[in-house]
């Protein structure tokens, strides 16, 4: 069985895939550990081919994966390098999944708990995750940055993980074709396995648009798009006879992916960092911010095959490679994969169980939970409506409003923006699509992990075993889902869509747990995030860079559904 045992080994072992600018140095480690520095920048890729500016973290995409045990403690310094105008020069980064139990101010959530980093700035994000392992990611949380590429991933590893005996690999090896420096793209690749969009125009323009849609799906960093060069696939590598714990991130901002491997079952054991009952399958839908970790045991003839990403997209396929990567065992040919897919199986969230102290909080039953909520989702006009408002960020963040004495909802955010929860209550929240395009809609819950007691789609309820995780679907119009958690972490909780068009068209609310402990929860706060606002209020349009009036310009010239002129974030 190999599970990491020092940081320090891993970043000798693990590898995750990642496209480099030209300008990067090849010697960069793809791994780091918990205490380090990310610097958010400005480069050149072209992951599926097609060249152009992106927003990435030590120049690459994704992001170097931060990998760390469970109970280490994180201080991760985010450098603010960014330059180019036609993108956002401020930032924030979110570690999600990270329940920032009594560091509500490291969330990295912008105006929710802190105001944006601002250009040639940083900030030290501590904070600990004592009881946490699993898979878990990190992206922007600054209007749709992370659609132009600030996306990583972050694993924390337990070395007494009761279901190792599953798995003999679980920390990736070098699996691709060519270690040449002059290789542009051949990186190695890991059992971390990241499933993205990709948008050949840049996300400040492109949120202008009602509908957009992206230009292709990326595997670890690399794909194809229609019409496109056939540009270099992800491979990764594995050795007949051994167990792989595959660990799926969706960093998508929109599409969900239907995952297989071709000839390969999947057995699924966690989800959004919580261990889950095992359960076969052999393929899967994974919405925008899910993880989940699959068992892929390498026991097929030595060969090429297929890895299967397919977008909810109109027109998607395979066709040229797209939406696809490439498993391949060890004493293949370097060639495509001639395998079709059989795949039969599909994972039904329902069956999915915690493994780990399951069921729901709270007495079982509709209804029965301390505090029961019901959030209804319209959207007339591409605006996304939470009970008839659309979330609209403050020019204060909740959490220094909070902490400055203000209390009252009016006061912290437009009614219907927030909603406030006493402390150590069980919540069942009922959110149901009443209108709404683009679904199934990821609904992520910042600061815990809930249990699904309905899912989208079902009419029956299980307060007994349900699945426990932090993104799960609300499905399309006319359906509804249910969770429950209990408010043990005081200070603002964002509850949004995880499709970030849908979030900055407002499909957001802020939960406020016991404001009135959040101080004594939070304290103390450093005091360079004090420093934050005051940075950030006094920057220039041209310092927030976005293109200003000429992205909207541009998304004209691109589209006639457009959402009325907004100002910069």
């Amino acid at each position: 069985m190999i599970i990491p045992i020092l940081i320090a080994s891993l970043v000798s072992l693990i590898n995750a895939a990642s496209i480099v600018s030209r300008s990067q140095s090849y010697s960069q480690p793809a791994v780091l550990g918990p205490k380090t520095t990310i610097t958010i920048g400005n480069n050149v890729i072209a992951p599926d081919g097609f060249e152009r500016a992106a927003t990435l973290v030590n120049g690459m995409f994704p992001g170097p994966l931060i990998a760390a045990q469970k109970g280490d403690n994180f201080a991760i310094e985010v450098v603010n390098e960014l330059k180019d105008e036609s993108m956002f020069k401020s930032t924030s980064v979110h570690w999600h999944g990270i329940f920032q139990n009594g560091t509500n101010y490291a969330d990295g959530t912008s105006f929710v708990t802190q105001c944006p980093i601002a250009q040639n700035h940083s900030f030290l994000h501590t904070f600990s995750a004592p009881n946490q392992a699993g898979t878990y990611w990190y992206h922007s949380h600054y209007s749709v940055q992370y659609c132009d590429g600030l996306r990583g991933v972050l694993v924390i590893y337990d070395p007494h993980d009761p279901l190792a005996y599953m798995y003999d690999v679980d920390d990736g090896e070098r699996t691709t074709d060519s270690c040449e420096p002059s290789d542009f793209h051949m990186l190695p690749a890991s059992t971390v396995i990241t499933l993205s969009d990709w948008y050949h125009v840049v996300a400040p323009v492109l949120r202008h648009i009602i509908g957009t849609t992206a230009n292709s799906s990326l595997i670890n960093g690399l794909g194809r798009y229609v019409g496109g060069p056939a540009s270099d696939l992800a491979v990764i590598s594995v050795e007949q006879g051994k167990r792989y714990r595959m660990r799926l991130v969706a960093m998508s901002c929109d599409p969900n992916f239907l995952f297989s491997i071709d000839g390969h079952n999947l057995t699924v054991i966690e989800a959004d960092g919580q261990l889950t009952e095992p359960v076969v399958v052999d393929e899967l839908t994974i919405l925008a911010g899910q993880r989940y970790s699959v068992v892929l045991v390498a026991d097929k003839p030595v060969d090429n095959y297929w890895i299967r990403s397919l977008p909810n997209l109109a027109s998607a396929s395979f066709v040229g490679g797209t939406n696809s990567a490439i498993l391949r065992y060890q004493g293949a040919p370097q060639v495509d994969p001639t395998t079709v897919s059989t795949a039969q199986t599909q994972l039904v969230e329902t069956d999915l169980h915690a493994l780990i102290n399951p069921g729901a909080p709270g007495i079982p039953g509709y209804g029965n939970a301390d505090i029961n909520l019901n959030l209804q989702i319209t959207s007339p006009n591409g605006t996304f409506y939470v009970n008839g408002t659309a979330f609209k960020p403050p020019t204060v963040p909740v959490l220094l409003q909070i902490l400055s004495g203000v209390q009252e909802p009016s006061q912290l955010l437009q009614d219907g923006s927030l909603i406030v929860l006493d402390a150590n209550k069980v919540v069942e929240l009922t959110l149901s699509i009443i209108t709404g395009p683009g679904g199934p809609h990821p609904i992520h819950l910042h600061g815990h992990t809930f249990d699904v007691v309905q899912s989208a789609g079902f009419s029956t309820f299980n307060y007994v075993n349900p699945v426990r995780r932090d993104v799960v679907s609300a499905g399309n119009a006319g359906q509804q889902m249910v969770i429950r958690w209990t408010t043990d972490n005081s200070g603002p909780w964002f509850l949004h869509c995880h499709i970030d068009w849908h979030l900055d068209a407002g499909f957001a609310v802020v939960m406020a747990e016991s404001p009135s402990d959040t101080a004594a929860h939070v304290n103390p706060v450093p005091q360079e995030w004090d420093q934050l606002c005051p940075i950030f209020d006094s920057l220039s349009p041209l310092q927030l860079g976005g293109g200003g009036r000429f992205s909207y310009e541009e998304a004209a010239n691109m589209s006639t559904k457009l959402f009325p002129p907004s100002p910069l974030p």
